[in-house]
């Protein structure tokens, strides 16, 4: 039987590679490949609302184009911004 954490992560996982651009498939998939599993419900929440943001916004972000705003600033998106900077 599938658990609730389970569906969810399928969900996540299959909205980060289907995001609308390659760029944003690229790169929210490889992060849902390596760490979405490894978040907890609380973090698996906060990565669910940083998925609902605009897309410019959040690729803007993780390129460092623009800063974060501080209400949108989670260890989440910490965890997106320090992938991104090791590849």
């Amino acid at each position: 039987m599938t658990t609730e954490r389970e569906i969810t992560i399928k969900r996540l996982h299959f909205r980060c590679w289907h995001r609308g651009t390659r760029e944003m498939d690229f790169l929210m998939g490889r992060f849902a490949d390596t760490v979405l599993e490894k978040l907890d419900d609380e973090q698996l929440k906060r990565f669910e609302a940083l998925l609902e943001l605009p897309d410019p916004d959040v690729y803007a972000w993780i390129l460092g184009q623009k800063p974060v705003p501080e209400d949108k600033q989670t260890d989440v998106l910490d965890l997106l911004l320090e992938m991104r900077k090791a590849t």
